[in-house]
């Protein structure tokens, strides 16, 4: 063991005293302190004449090698940067010393060098001490104007304290060389940091040694992570454009709305109307005055509407089956009928851009007045019973997203429905526009040459009643929540039957969350089989959750593996199973391997 002390600068104060030979501050401590014994001293090799530094080898605490460079002049910066880089390199600890006597030496030690030793100690730990030397002598000052710049030649305490702190040094101050200052102040504060040095090393040497130990231990194996489970990402709801462009194609319209000179036709659907506007239920009987409890709403509807039927009217219009005549309504208000199709449109598209119908209707009145006209007229329509009717109202978010809180007041109830299907002996009250718009299937159904077209009973195979009410209520509202993982799967046969892709995908990731949630003890103990979902999700060509279930059994093989179902996995399931099982055939056998040497060295296992 070792410590190196590098030592910079002259503590003899040349200017004041003409004893070049007083003894150094490293010598005198050398000499004087009980713990040095076998002192040697060496000249550099460089500039025998006029050395750059003395070399005094020790021992110190009994066995420890003390190395010590004494580098009284500064000028080994300048000239030999290499050297003076190595040495504070090596150094365990640093001294720097200076006279208070010597105001000019302790400038050019601040300004010149002091930024060379931060630089070469790079934030490196090493600790410095800067030791303050000498008494300090001044006189007198001169009142001389010629001797004013002599009146500050010593380097006072603040300035040497400023020092240490730009150097996060340890400061001291040896007012004398005597035994006090340097065995006592000096000698024990270089002591401490010799210490702090060797348990430090002393530190390093047993980490290292732990690390070497641990490099030449036979290692248990790393389990790898399982591979990664694919990504279900979910698809963006079509609702409101599903709702839109039932009104685009005018499949299944039931509302028919002329003016008062019979010229032109706006087909429209009584279901969408009246889940938007109390006034469209009232004057389609759905509400009767009493329940309104708004004589506006009901003056309202007085003023512009007038629902009539006979012979004069046109024929019906196309997509509705014979045996629900259409309901033909007067729109009595010749401004408001121009701007049908544009209040219409803003209806069936979410009720909620208001700005734009404003915008649609400037355009086509532009007339301010009959704009002013017509938006009251829709503020009427879109009120609530009992409230007041606003702009701000309008272009806020109460009205946002309509459809999938009132669509749910028709779900599952004979009010304006046209259609009732009959499953497991039960009948299910429905609306065929809601059905149209949201499902390809049942459009195909009701509008081509099928027997449902002009059927109001239609029988439902293949599904439970309450699958098929959880597929309705999806189509009404935009979401559903299945109770079970079972019920998941039974939905999501219902939705591929149907090909509702997004209920299918919901379906999937319900499914997904579900198992993922699912902690391996209940894993291992569920009576849900894995494998049964697998087989019936690859049927119903869910090839996503098929891919995911498939990677799920052999993320979880040594739980699956136990199972009886597991023998039902077809050939190429369990070839894909066993090749990305975890964990490993490879890690099993080498944690075999491992655990037969543990045991053949009769030691305890800290990870076993």
């Amino acid at each position: 063991r070792s410590v190196n002390i590098v030592a910079f600068g002259n503590e003899r104060d040349d200017g004041f005293s003409e004893d070049n030979q007083q003894p150094s501050l490293i010598w005198s401590y050398l000499g004087r302190s009980a713990l040095i014994s076998q002192i040697d001293s060496s000249l550099s090799a460089s500039h025998v004449g006029n050395p750059v530094f003395t070399e005094y080898q020790a021992c110190v605490f009994g066995n420890v090698r003390l190395v010590v460079h004494d580098c009284p002049v500064w000028d080994i910066f300048d000239s030999d940067w290499y050297t003076s880089r190595s040495l504070i390199g090596g150094a365990d600890i640093i001294v720097i010393k200076y006279s208070v006597n010597d105001k000019t030496s302790f400038q050019e030690l601040k300004d010149s060098y002091v930024p060379m030793i931060k630089k070469a100690l790079n934030h490196c730990s090493v600790p410095v001490i800067i030791s303050a030397i000498g008494a300090r002598k001044n006189g007198v000052p001169c009142t001389c104007p010629l001797c004013t710049s002599d009146r500050r030649s010593c380097v006072t305490t603040s300035e040497g304290v400023q020092l240490a702190k730009e150097l996060g040094a340890t400061y001291l101050e040896l007012h004398t060389l005597n035994d006090f200052y340097i065995q006592k102040y000096f000698g024990g504060v270089l002591e401490y940091f010799m210490i702090q040095s060797l348990n430090q090393k002393s530190s390093e040497k047993m980490k290292k040694r732990k690390k070497m130990q641990k490099c030449h231990r036979v290692q248990p194996p790393q389990l790898e992570q399982p591979e990664k489970m694919p990504i279900l990402k979910g698809e963006a709801s079509h609702y409101d454009a599903d709702l839109h462009n039932l009104l685009c194609c005018c499949q299944c319209a039931d509302v028919a709305f002329y003016p008062e000179d019979l010229s032109t036709v706006v087909e429209a659907h009584k279901i969408i109307l009246c889940s938007v506007s109390h006034l469209f239920m009232l004057l389609f009987e759905v509400k009767s005055p009493a329940d309104t409890h708004d004589a506006s709403i009901v003056r309202t509807a007085q003023s512009l509407f007038a629902v009539e039927a006979g012979a004069a009217f046109p024929p019906a219009p196309r997509g509705i089956p014979p045996c629900v005549p259409p309901v033909r309504v007067v729109v009595k208000d010749s401004v408001f009928c121009s701007c049908l199709p544009d209040i219409l449109h803003f209806i069936y598209s979410g009720a909620f851009q208001w700005e734009r119908l404003e915008e649609d209707i400037k355009k086509k009145l532009k007339d301010p007045e009959k704009t002013e006209h017509v938006l009251e007229k829709v503020k009427c329509i879109l009120k609530t019973p009992g409230k007041l009717n606003t702009v701000k109202d309008c272009r806020s978010h109460q009205i946002k997203r309509l459809y999938n809180t009132s669509l749910r007041l028709f779900f599952n109830t004979p009010v304006l429905a046209d259609v009732i299907f009959k499953i497991q002996g039960a009948t299910v009250p429905a609306h065929r526009a809601v059905l149209v718009a949201r499902c390809e299937v049942m459009a195909a159904m009701f509008n081509g040459n099928y027997l449902e077209a002009n059927s109001i009973l239609v029988p439902v195979y293949g599904v439970s009643k309450d699958t098929f009410l959880s597929f309705l209520e999806y189509l009404y509202t935009d979401s559903c929540c299945p109770a079970s993982i079972l019920q998941a799967m039974s939905l999501l046969i219902c939705a591929e039957m149907y090909q509702v892709m997004r209920l299918q995908h919901i379906c999937e990731l319900y499914i997904i969350t579900q198992l993922q949630s699912m902690p391996s003890r209940e894993l291992a103990s569920t009576s849900l089989s894995i494998v049964s979902l697998l087989k019936k999700a690859k049927f119903h060509n869910s090839d996503c959750l098929s891919t995911w279930l498939l990677h799920f059994i052999a993320t979880n093989y040594l739980i699956f593996s136990q199972k009886p179902e597991f023998q039902d996995l077809s050939v190429e399931e369990r070839n894909f199973v066993e090749m990305h099982r975890w964990p490993s055939n490879l890690y099993l056998k080498q944690l075999a391997d491992y655990r037969n040497y543990v045991h053949s060295q009769k030691c305890h296992c800290t990870v076993m």
